[in-house]
């Protein structure tokens, strides 16, 4: 398969574009790639495909802001969802009609590209949202889920068409099929002609005559569905993925809504983490900061042995890189610091504290800081550089 554009570059706009250059840009795309005016040109029904994905994304701020920030993974594979199966080119229309008026194929004067595109509305189910909690080691390698939801779901009775039998769907009386009724309006600058969703059907172009009594003409019942998903490594909590199509189901055989999934994290017991970080306190005693020893960490796969150099100052950091949360949009992943504490004890007893009062007397304990010892501020930036 081949990797996604940005969605940016797609639209041609930049990062810090507003609602309406992005809505602008998105119309642009799609009067130049639209089918019916590139009949039979696979290309550019791809790229109308693409521009109606990005502007997807684009146009809605939370989608756009996990995009901002997670790029393509943070979508959760499935952002526009127009590239996916079970999306047809009218699932791109019934959406995103309305920003080009009443017929999406019109476009304001190009004719309909053959008669344009009716109006007509495809319904849409709901979103639904759920909270996932995850443990460090689920997020440091990515884990599947499998949740049990319950959810709207397609009437089996009838087929999620609402009515008793087909002969029940008729055609609406009112706007005859098309979903939208046509009024001429007189104006200071003479007749104009304006388009707005049939009041009768709601813009589905049928009416239903005998209901089906399961579901009373929704098409819906209360349900449940086992989903599962991936979710990738290196996901922060807060951050949202969408599953598409797993939300509920839409009156009338509609477009299902989407499954978005929260992600909360677990608290390790011994590891703390900072964006890609993974932050360890490691105390030692004062005779291993002066003589130097060894020390087991704890990481995510196991037990990890590193040395601690003799004369190591309490506060010292040790980057141990690559060992900390991968980024989750591939860019490599963190550092485990190991934060090392020289642990004074409070309570000494007599024969301890003369140990202590003969060394306080040798001149190797009298304070000799260095220069970069003496600039605090300094250390600490570079310990996190």
């Amino acid at each position: 398969m081949a990797e996604k554009r940005d969605y940016y570059e797609v639209l041609g706009v930049s990062k810090q574009a507003s609602a309406e250059e992005i809505k602008k840009a998105y119309r642009k795309m799609a009067i130049k790639y639209h089918p019916d005016k590139n009949p039979g040109d696979k290309e550019a029904e791809e790229k109308f495909k693409e521009a109606a994905e990005a502007y997807d994304v684009l146009s809605n701020p939370d989608k756009k802001q996990r995009y901002d920030q997670f790029g393509h993974a943070g979508m959760g594979g499935a952002a526009g969802g127009f590239g996916g199966a079970g999306f047809s080119m009218d699932d791109i229309f019934s959406q995103f009609g309305d920003i080009f008026g009443g017929h999406f194929g019109g476009f304001g004067g190009f004719g309909g590209f053959g008669g344009g595109r009716s109006a007509k509305r495809t319904p849409r189910g709901s979103d639904i949202r759920i909270r996932v909690k995850l443990s460090l080691e689920e997020i440091m390698h990515g884990v599947e889920k499998k949740v049990k939801i319950n959810k709207m779901v397609q009437c089996s009775e009838c087929s999620g068409k609402g009515a008793k039998s087909e002969a029940d769907i008729q055609t609406c009386n009112h706007c005859h099929g098309s979903g939208v009724v046509t009024q001429v309006v007189q104006t200071m600058l003479g007749q104009m002609q304006t388009q707005g969703v049939c009041p009768v059907c709601k813009g589905e172009g049928k009416t239903i005559k005998t209901p089906c009594p399961k579901c009373s003409g929704s098409g819906l019942v209360k349900g449940s569905e086992e989903i599962s998903f991936k979710i990738p490594a290196g996901v922060a909590g807060g951050m949202q993925l969408t599953v598409s199509g797993k939300g509920n189901a839409a009156k009338q055989g509609g477009i299902n809504g989407d499954l978005l999934v929260v992600i909360e994290e677990e608290e390790h017991k011994e590891l703390q983490r900072d964006g890609n970080d993974l932050i360890y306190s490691l105390f030692i005693s004062v005779p291993d900061a002066i003589l130097g020893t060894t020390a087991e960490i704890p990481t995510v796969d196991g037990k990890l042995r590193i040395k601690i150099e003799p004369g190591t100052q309490s506060g010292k950091v040790l980057r141990l890189r690559g060992k900390g949360v991968p980024d989750v949009n591939g860019y490599g992943a963190g550092d485990l610091l190991v934060y090392v504490q020289v642990w004074i004890p409070k309570h000494l007893n007599s024969e301890d504290k003369a140990v202590v009062e003969k060394l306080k007397e040798s001149s190797s304990f009298s304070p000799k800081p260095t220069s970069d010892e003496k600039n605090f501020f300094d250390r600490i930036k570079r310990m996190f550089s």
